[in-house]
């Protein structure tokens, strides 16, 4: 660990972020081999930037463990509907483990199918949808992966959350690094309005309205009331389509009847949903995605660059494996606390 603190910050290699993770949900019950999957995609949420999906999540995922409405140890069940089409029943297993064996068994099918759909019931929340979809382009597929939430977000017109936040993952190969959107339906996730409320910071109009349907700019409020769907109307047909497209295709549950990912006492009920799509393999058509790709970059200006989607946090995560993680450090204290807590 680097012990240099800086305006409330302690900035800490990823490897002792890891093993820090890994101990926190060990002595809360999970297994090592769990653990260790977990602890992977909170990482990559703190090396990527997005430290609403990173370090943050683990008291709440240690007490979901401790209260048994988490399981460790517990091996998914696959049913298949056809030769393209699979089913996992989580049995409430942590989301990134119940993730990997969806995509094992995703990219299996695909292979021998030529296109696959694997639906994701029972499942614990599974954290950033990129490395996902980029395990996916690396294999040779166009992956999607969409996934449901508690109902956070204010449907258009309304006042009260009746919406997930239903992020949706894609991952395209190119001749390079894939090119990888992952983004919610909602003006920010419910994570990063947690984030901001545990540092005691305002939100930017627009993200959020209290409880009576106002914008607001606090945290606090905003923790309490509704986010708002980005892009207005648009954000929310999105949202809204994505919660719908996931509950029927997993026979999860909808709207205001979704649980499991904020709470520490429910089990989880939302649904995940991975899809791959083979790639074209054709040396042309990948010169000419690689070359479009390069003319958008170069489209930059002197007040900034035009980056593809997944630029920007490859860069930061480069910067981050080599020269550390910045996390709050209030935050650091409490985990470490939770570790001494758990023994």
């Amino acid at each position: 660990m680097n012990d240099q603190d800086r305006h409330g910050t302690v900035v800490v290699s990823s490897r002792c972020e890891f093993d820090l993770i890994v101990d926190v949900l060990e002595k809360h019950g999970a297994t090592n081999n769990d653990a260790q999957l977990q602890a992977t995609i909170l990482v990559e949420g703190d090396l990527r930037g997005q430290h609403s999906h990173g370090l943050r999540r683990v008291p709440v995922l240690a007490k979901r463990l401790k209260n048994k409405v988490t399981a460790s140890g517990v091996e998914p069940v696959v049913s298949y509907a056809g030769s393209a089409r699979a089913h996992v029943d989580g049995r409430h297993g942590l989301g990134p483990v119940v993730a990997k064996h969806a995509i094992d068994t995703l990219l299996v099918t695909a292979k021998s199918a030529g296109i696959a759909m694997v639906s994701v019931a029972n499942s614990g929340h599974v954290g950033m949808l990129a490395p996902y979809v980029e395990r996916m382009a690396d294999e040779g597929f166009i992956g999607l992966a969409l996934t449901t939430s508690e109902a956070l977000v204010a449907p258009w017109g309304g006042t009260r959350a009746m919406v997930g936040t239903n992020p949706i993952g894609i991952g395209i190969p190119t001749e390079g690094a894939p090119l990888v959107v992952d983004m919610s339906t909602a003006a920010v996730s419910a994570g990063k309005i947690l984030d901001y409320a545990a540092r005691g910071q305002d939100i930017p109009l627009g993200w959020a309205v209290d409880n009576y349907g106002n914008q607001t700019t606090s945290s606090v409020e905003a923790s309490q009331g509704a986010i708002a769907p980005f892009g207005g109307p648009k954000g929310y047909a999105l949202g809204l389509a994505i919660e719908i497209l996931v509950g029927l295709t997993t026979a999860s549950s909808l709207g205001r009847e979704v649980h499991g990912t904020l709470d520490t006492d429910t089990f989880s009920t939302k649904g995940d949903l991975f899809i791959a799509i083979p790639s074209p393999e054709s040396p042309s058509i990948l010169n000419g995605l690689t070359t479009y790709l390069e003319q958008l970059r170069s489209e930059g200006t002197e007040h900034g660059s035009v980056l593809i989607p997944g630029d920007r946090a490859r860069k930061l995560r480069e910067e981050r494996m080599k020269d550390g993680i910045p996390l709050d450090k209030q935050l650091w204290k409490q985990i470490t606390d939770l570790a001494t807590i758990g023994e």
